[in-house]
């Protein structure tokens, strides 16, 4: 990469599918792309209490 304004430029990864079913090819993701989201387990079982308690605001309210 010797030309400076290579830099700022970004590509989205490999896609899979075509129209609404496209979607990012799971084995091109690579940690430079964003996707690393070390809480999601602990994110997910937290809203999924929060929709059961009752009077709760969330989807299920």
């Amino acid at each position: 990469m010797t030309d400076p304004l290579d830099k700022a430029t970004s590509k989205a990864p490999a896609m899979l599918g075509e129209g609404c079913l496209s979607r990012y090819d799971p084995d091109a993701l690579e940690p430079e792309d964003g996707t690393d989201f070390p809480g999601a387990a602990e994110l997910w079982e937290q809203l999924q209490e929060a929709d059961e308690l009752p009077g709760a605001l969330g989807r299920g309210a």
